[in-house]
């Protein structure tokens, strides 16, 4: 038998920081959405309106730390009004394999999700109305 890798279970470990880096469910959205609704690349007005549910402050938030992490790069136009755009880095492209895994899984799988718990309705339809635009 084999002996268990007691590494993984380290508090600095890779997979523990995957898995914080994708704690918050935004992030993995809009990596999601840059990717698979906008070519990698969109301004902060278009990536609310596609994904439900998140507000202004969270978005910029999100944004801030996804930037700060390295996933994001951020172009700011000199123009008026103001226009900034967002674009995936490398790093952020590197991530869009596992997030795309997780979202076809999801999709594939959405009775099995479903049995997990009770959801509301509302929240249930709404997540079917958005898996078709993705």
């Amino acid at each position: 038998m084999r002996e268990p890798d007691l590494a993984i279970h380290e508090e600095d470990c890779a997979p523990r920081r995957v898995l914080e880096l994708f704690s918050s469910k935004w992030t993995s959205m809009v990596l999601h959405a840059l990717h698979a609704l906008h070519a990698g690349c969109c301004r902060t007005g278009e990536l609310q309106r596609s994904i439900p549910g998140i507000s202004k402050k969270m978005l910029t938030q999100t944004l801030r730390e996804m930037e700060r992490d390295g996933l994001l790069s951020r172009r700011v136009f000199d123009v008026v009004p103001p226009r900034v755009e967002y674009s995936l880095t490398a790093l952020g492209r590197e991530f869009i394999e596992p997030i795309e895994m997780l979202y076809n899984w999801g999709r594939t799988h959405a009775d099995a999700l479903d049995r997990l718990g009770q959801r509301p309705r509302s929240r249930r339809r709404r997540s079917s109305a958005t898996a078709g635009h993705q």
